[in-house]
């Protein structure tokens, strides 16, 4: 009898048991989840921003180049050309997998040069240009925050007509409150002034968490204007940017919380993750960060 209710418990558990898994495969199919596959989201793809590494391609212009498609990254983001041209650049990227999609361009050339920018992004297949830069003179001038934004109206429509998406990526400064624009920030000014279309945000993910901004809160007012991130990390809460050289941090030795973040990645339209950090040392600093997003699902 003790061996025929041993049974009958079994079979019931058994039986349990696969009703349970039935019923869940179920739910997960009505929610369009495919029942033998669980979510897995990853950052891809994976870029370099070269200012990361400028002290090396000073040096060793291809050879960085190189190391850092070894490391394992497909895209880079370019912070000059270190009297390489286009043409040049492309080859050597084209030689080790590389693809460059974006490239950092001080404010003063953004107010000349338009053209010719236009040209070196398309010889390099570049489908974004950014402004990487507004210096402190103009920041507090009268009216040098609405200056900022007409231009970036004005070239964000020529490199329209290029194929080409505009961009501005930020510092802290942006999230401070402005006296010259009534106590408004600067970055709740430009996405308040300028064309959607015309005028996009790389958001530089450390700068605003330092600044005590929100990235998320961006995301959902803004959805879809973000579609270039840089990705760096910074030790404990608040700070300036006085504070990089001991607080910077390679992607994951920091205090981001980059799951959070990056569960928001559609929302904000983000296409494109770059690494930085202003302060690393060499290869094996790229390579950390590269190692932790790489093995990071969220």
């Amino acid at each position: 009898m003790r061996l025929m209710n041993r049974i009958m418990n079994r079979r019931t558990f058994i039986n349990s048991t696969i009703a349970a898994s039935t019923l869940l495969a179920c739910t997960k199919s009505w929610a369009g989840v495919p029942p033998s596959a669980e979510p897995d989201r990853r950052v891809s793809p994976i870029g370099l921003q070269l200012y990361t590494v400028r002290e090396l391609m000073k040096t060793d212009f291809a050879g960085t180049l190189a190391q850092v498609a070894a490391v394992g990254y497909k895209e880079v983001e370019m912070a000059g050309y270190f009297n390489h041209s286009p043409k040049d650049v492309r080859a050597m990227l084209d030689s080790h997998g590389l693809t460059s999609p974006s490239s950092h361009i001080d404010y003063k050339v953004w107010e000349t040069s338009v053209p010719s920018i236009i040209e070196g992004a398309h010889i390099m297949g570049q489908k974004y240009l950014v402004c990487a830069w507004i210096d402190e003179k103009q920041r507090n001038a009268p009216g040098g925050w609405k200056r900022a934004a007409d231009l970036f109206n004005r070239v964000g429509e020529e490199c329209k007509k290029a194929g080409i998406q505009f961009c501005y990526h930020n510092h802290t400064f942006e999230f401070q409150p402005s006296p010259t624009l009534g106590g408004k920030s600067p970055y709740d000014f430009f996405l308040e002034n300028t064309d959607p279309s015309l005028v996009k945000m790389e958001m530089d993910l450390c700068w605003i968490t330092v600044a005590g901004g929100d990235p998320l809160a961006y995301f959902n007012k803004y959805p879809g204007r973000f579609p270039m991130v840089h990705v760096k990390d910074w030790k404990g809460q608040g700070g300036t940017m006085a504070d990089q050289s001991t607080r910077m941090a390679n992607v994951g030795q920091g205090s981001i919380d980059w799951k959070h973040i990056f569960a928001n990645a559609g929302q904000a339209g983000i296409q494109h993750y770059f690494v930085e950090n202003d302060e690393a040392k060499g290869i094996d600093d790229i390579r950390i960060s590269y190692n932790y997003l790489n093995e990071l699902r969220y």
